[in-house]
């Protein structure tokens, strides 16, 4: 196999600074293939001899990578492509099993928990009447150490016991709860992801996104959740499996 050393260019006489450069370079590697999905990148000091440059220059190269989240560090184990995740888009799961399913580990950043009523827009995708009560669930969903989804949940009240009840996993505490939806409605957009959105996600503003908006249904035909999820445009693929509808 070819040093990866060997491939990734860097000038000296450039203007931009050799870490923009480094950065640049495996960028390049990765969309060309060079570098595929989960791939192990050399050593930090290995690659700092390659390249003749410093572990400092390195060091900061890949710190920007894995904070923009094309990089992953695994302690212990080195640094590693972000695999881009498959999602089916014709099946019910959470975030949490979605994750699990591809051997990375889930966690989320609560950013906010709260009860009210519900909105217009939410009393019309719901089916609510006006002045019923709603739990909202706003958090930055994770995979390994990679910011990959910014939620905004909204649950009918009454399909659990509190606000409380949600700990890690929102679907967790609807299936305990016996409201977990058994069927979706799923709309995917693209969009350009502001500003608050993309800090959040470790993007820059005006990078491409995609809007996930979701509305769960339980078995007797009431919805249940509404969510609008915003993914970076450059770590999901949405699939589904189509039918003729022909045998």
């Amino acid at each position: 196999m070819t040093s990866l050393g060997a491939v990734l260019k860097l000038d000296p006489n450039n203007s931009l600074p050799l870490y923009q450069q480094l950065q640049r370079a495996i960028r390049e590697a990765i969309a060309t293939r060079v570098l595929g999905p989960d791939d192990a990148l050399p050593a930090e000091r290995q690659l700092a001899t390659e390249l003749a440059v410093s572990r400092i220059t390195v060091r900061k190269a890949i710190d920007g990578l894995v904070e923009e989240g094309v990089i992953i560090r695994r302690q212990g184990s080195g640094n590693f492509v972000a695999a881009r995740i498959e999602k089916n888009f014709a099946k019910l799961t959470s975030f949490s099993e979605d994750m699990r399913a591809r051997g990375r580990t889930p966690h989320s950043v609560w950013l906010r928990k709260s009860e009210g009523t519900v909105t217009p827009e939410e009393a019309f995708t719901l089916q609510l009447s006006p002045g019923e009560p709603v739990f909202r669930f706003h958090r930055l969903r994770y995979a390994d150490d990679a910011p990959m989804a910014l939620e905004f949940a909204t649950i009918v009240a009454s399909s659990l016991p509190s606000l409380a009840s949600v700990d890690n996993s929102l679907y967790e505490a609807l299936e305990q709860a016996g409201s977990r939806p058994v069927r979706a409605l799923q709309r995917l957009r693209a969009l350009l992801l502001n500003a608050e959105h993309a800090k959040l996600l470790h993007a820059h503003e005006g990078d491409a996104g995609l809007l996930v908006e979701r509305v769960g249904f339980l078995r007797d035909g009431r919805a249940v959740e509404f969510s609008q999820s915003y993914y970076r445009g450059d770590t999901y693929d949405f699939v589904a499996e189509l039918s003729s509808g022909h045998e």
